[in-house]
């Protein structure tokens, strides 16, 4: 197993910064080869490498879900782990502290991954590495964290009491409040959760309506006020200019309120947007694409704008699914549901795939979106349809060297090497920074594709810089040796 690298974005607050290309295409290679560990029920090797993707990916849920899955498998959900694991796992979970104590984020995910190998159902380790997750701006594995500890325990009060104040953070108040009312019926007469719950009502109507909190929150005397009149809409319009809502309208549940807003004025886009929002917030996401279908109807076809969203919600419906079957694969594995699994991850790559040609065609000077769509192409098989888009993508500096491996990639699938591996010392020598994860990927590839070209000097040149680099890269060790080999037997 490679070792972990270090897990972006690792100072306090700075959030995650996106994994490069290719190191998302190294991770993610890990991870499939830690699915088709767990599918062999080696469970502690896929745990080693399910762990490797979520200390260096600690944002992608479906890592995150399948390092769970692995585990409640591995100990047939039994809900306490491995034998004597309370007392093995106070090590690792003391060492989670002091790691994030000291925003030492990678060997935070480390501690607490290995904490969760003794034990998936730990509460104390699943908060603590929620608190990471939020540290490092991760809502989603955040909220999948503490979701887990709900599972385990729903009557847990510090839990509740987490999880509320995160999904009030990231604006999902229904869930927040059941959250605080768990904790009320817990503790009868909570002052926290009495105030919260009244709190997170005003704010879900002040959020949901799009209404100006600084004059909704006060009264005429200028007290906190959790009573919402129309004069004090009316007041705060001219920041939020659209139609007064009338004091019955302002009483109804939030789809309610922009269903009759849509129905008094067709036109009003912001109502479907809000609408279609509040669907995709609780994944009702055939919904959200009927509403923004009517607002695309509604106004001729021609609003780029809702396009946009909608080419957004079929991609994040697809992912779910795709996600959701994955997930089903590792928890009960099967031929029909492996099955599955790959006919999502089709289906998603296809509907990126159109999105993103729509996305091109819309804007043909954009090189970001010829990558991207390159990179569905390439997916899905359709190498020679792929390469012109790289080709054209080659233009634009921030992304060149990762451009440049992907185009070498697509040509030594066509048995194009000549090209192939031009592109990949194209790649190298475009790399700015000389010890980065694009340049060991470009450096390795060259000299694996050298190696089959029987160029031994090439081949050698570029797999001692890697090793120089990083003498623990895959195998590249084992490439050299082979070279001085095959170098004796020719």
């Amino acid at each position: 197993m490679e070792p972990p690298q270090q897990a972006a974005g690792t100072k306090p607050g700075r959030g995650i910064a996106p994994l490069s290309p290719a190191s998302r295409q190294r991770v993610q290679k890990v991870f499939e080869h830690g699915q088709r560990c767990a599918e062999k029920d080696d469970f502690d090797y896929a745990t080693q490498l399910f762990t490797q993707c979520v200390v260096e990916d600690p944002g992608n849920v479906i890592y995150l879900q399948n390092f769970f899955a692995n585990l409640q498998k591995k100990f047939k959900n039994n809900k306490s782990g491995a034998m004597l694991a309370s007392l093995k796992i106070k090590g690792q979970r003391s060492a989670l502290v002091r790691a994030s104590t000291k925003g030492n984020w990678t060997e935070a995910l480390q501690a607490g991954c290995n904490a969760l190998a003794l034990n998936p159902w730990d509460i104390p380790t699943l908060l603590a590495m929620a608190n990471v997750c939020k540290e490092l701006g991760s809502d989603e594995a955040q909220l999948t964290y503490l979701r887990r500890a709900l599972d385990t325990n729903p009557k847990d009060i510090p839990t509740n009491r987490q999880a509320a104040m995160t999904l009030q953070r990231m604006g999902q108040f229904d869930q927040a409040i059941a959250c605080w009312h768990r904790v009320e019926q817990a503790k009868p007469h909570d002052e926290e959760a009495l105030q919260s719950i009244s709190r997170l009502s005003v704010e879900k109507t002040i959020h949901e309506g799009g209404y100006d909190s600084s004059v909704l929150m006060k009264g005429n005397d200028g007290t906190s006020s959790s009573k919402i009149s129309v004069a004090q809409y009316s007041r705060g319009a001219k920041n939020n200019p659209q139609v007064v809502p009338t004091d019955e309208e302002i009483s109804l549940p939030p789809e309610e309120r922009f269903q009759k807003a849509i129905e008094r004025d067709p036109a009003d886009l912001q109502a479907y947007f809000k609408l279609a929002d509040l669907y995709v917030q609780q994944q009702r996401y055939d919904e959200a694409e009927r509403v923004l279908e009517r607002a695309f109807a509604s106004l001729g076809g021609g609003d780029l704008a809702v396009r946009e969203r909608l080419e957004e919600i079929l991609m994040r419906r697809s992912r779910q699914q795709q996600a959701i079957a994955e997930q089903n694969y590792q928890q009960d594995p099967g031929e029909e549901s492996q099955l599955l699994a790959a006919q999502m991850r089709s289906r998603a790559n296809q509907i990126e795939l159109e999105t993103y040609a729509a996305k091109a065609d819309r804007d043909p000077h954009n090189m970001r979106l010829k990558f991207e769509f390159g990179l569905r192409l390439k997916r899905a098989g359709k190498i020679k349809e792929a390469i012109p888009l790289f080709q054209a993508a080659r233009s634009d500096p921030q992304r060149k060297s990762e451009v440049l491996v992907e185009l070498g990639e697509c040509f030594q699938k066509i048995e194009q090497y000549k090209l192939a591996l031009g592109s990949y010392e194209q790649a190298i020598a475009a790399v700015e920074e000389a010890d980065s994860e694009i340049r060991r990927l470009a450096l390795y590839r060259a000299g694996v594709l050298a190696t089959g070209m029987r160029e031994y000097d090439r081949a050698e040149r570029h797999l001692t810089e890697l090793a120089g680099l990083d003498f623990s890269y895959r195998d590249v060790a084992d490439r050299l040796d082979k070279i001085n080999k095959l170098r004796h037997s020719g």
